[in-house]
């Protein structure tokens, strides 16, 4: 992949468009995407094939097992929850693979919650493992799950609840020391009529063990109250980088005073473009701004944020007033090879999602990392909804492809080379609900991922190493 590094400045002079303003830039833009037009989708792993049981097509030689579905019993005595969505894996004993899974609940859904119609099953559980126990009438019903998966013998041998009493976990990340870190995409507050105990909109740790059990979830304040999505833990720094599901959202760091201890405090900051302040790269058309190119890299500074308990949830406010750049709709975000991905669900000039890539600094996060400072890319924004619409959780596969999940009725799984090459994996034809949490097993066997609505849970497995572009 060829790079290019420059300020907007530079990339204007370079294009030969300065003087055109937003109109040149539309053209410029135009030209830019002619060619990723749906006739020049790749073939990935081949074509897709039609699936007898109506659930998923695939590539031929793939094949899936629905392994974990809502209002199966677990373990723990309690219900496999609704609304699936991210997930991350960890290598567990004797081959198998560990799994947590968020749940995107909230208080007043119990029958999507783990306690079952009425919580009837609530006194199941310490009340004061739970985050929010709901005045102990209507608990927060988000938090995660654990599933152990046995991959020789292709079944679940047990799965249990692992955080609870947290509201609308959506999706997290997992840490280079074992753990999955939940975030909730709610900023909901005790008051009025509500059963509600505490104030939501955290990020929470959960270890990833095989022993049934349900930790006490403590949120991790630092790390700010806001409407969190997912986040990407750096494995040299220790520096966890977060994305905020809102239409006017900003992209974070914190930067932990110890590192593999994200309780113990930290700095939270905000991604500004250098020499850009308070830049808009979400690209709207109905947004009187200058396009932010695609595959151009922009230096960035990193500007820190204050009062990040936030009682008014207006840190994105604070941030861009003071020159931190805005995205649209932060999601999914992983760790690849030195760089992390972060899609933005509804950015783009036709509002069908766009892609970033950031590049950490060689000093990231210290004093020094001005001399070295990360840089930001828009790595896709296709505008063609043949291509891929509404991407929302990713991760990076092993052998360097984004693998894209799309949020919508008619969703694909949507794999994009490093050159920037399409191809589509998987179509849902079972059910009107986006994919959510697509991960791969540690060894890269298999790839899990969810579809929401149903709340069920997939394996898929296949002939990885042939794709063929």
């Amino acid at each position: 992949m060829k790079e290019k590094t420059g300020s907007r400045r530079q990339f204007l002079k370079n294009s030969g468009i300065v003087g055109l303003g937003f109109f040149g830039l539309y053209q410029l833009d135009a030209h830019l995407f002619r060619s990723w037009s749906s006739e020049n989708l790749n073939e990935g792993f081949g074509p897709l094939a039609t699936d007898s049981a109506r659930l998923i097509n695939l590539p031929k030689g793939f094949s899936y097992q629905v392994i974990s579905k809502k209002g199966d019993r677990m373990d723990d005595g309690l219900i496999v929850p609704g609304r699936a969505d991210g997930m991350g894996t960890f290598a567990g004993s004797k081959g198998k693979t560990i799994i947590i899974r968020n749940h995107e609940n909230s208080a007043n859904t119990p029958e999507e919650g783990a306690f079952g119609p009425n919580n009837k099953l609530l006194s199941k559980v310490d009340a004061d493992s739970l985050y929010d126990a709901g005045k102990g009438r209507l608990p927060e019903l988000g938090g995660t799950t654990t599933i152990v998966y046995d991959h020789i013998n292709g079944k679940v041998v047990k799965q249990f609840l692992s955080l609870g009493g947290t509201a609308r976990n959506c999706a997290g990340g997992v840490t280079p020391w074992k753990s999955w870190l939940s975030c909730e995409e709610s900023t909901h507050m005790p008051g009025g009529d509500s059963t509600s105990e505490k104030e939501h909109g955290y990020v929470f740790e959960v270890p990833a063990t095989d022993k049934a059990g349900l930790g006490k979830a403590i949120p991790i304040k630092h790390m700010g109250r806001m409407n969190h999505e997912a986040v990407a833990v750096d494995p040299q720094t220790s520096i966890v980088y977060l994305t905020e599901d809102r239409p006017d959202g900003l992209f974070y760091r914190y930067v932990p005073d110890k590192q593999r201890n994200l309780l113990q405090g930290g700095k939270l900051q905000a991604l500004v473009v250098k020499d850009h302040k308070s830049m808009d790269t979400r690209n709207w058309e109905s947004l009187n701004t200058i396009r932010f190119p695609v595959r151009t890299l922009f230096d960035v500074e990193w500007i820190d944020i204050d009062q990040v308990d936030s009682p008014l949830d207006n840190l994105r406010e604070q941030g861009f007033s003071n020159g931190a750049a805005r995205f649209a709709r932060g999601e999914g975000i992983w760790f690849g090879k030195g760089e992390l991905y972060f899609a933005c669900t509804n950015g783009g000039k036709l509002t069908l999602g766009q892609v970033f890539r950031y590049i950490p600094g060689k000093q990231e996060g210290s004093v020094d990392e001005k001399r070295s400072p990360g840089k930001l890319e828009l790595f896709i924004e296709p505008n063609d909804h043949h291509i891929v619409k509404s991407c929302d959780n990713l991760t990076v596969s092993p052998w360097g492809d984004l693998i894209l999940c799309e949020d919508n009725p008619h969703p694909f799984i949507v794999g994009v080379t490093p050159e920037g090459k399409f191809y589509k994996f998987a179509e849902n034809i079972g059910y009107p609900s986006e994919f959510a949490g697509g991960v791969f097993s540690p060894t890269g066997e298999t790839f899990f991922v969810n579809i929401q609505e149903p709340g069920i849970t997939i394996a898929i497995k296949g002939p990885w190493k042939k794709r063929l572009i």
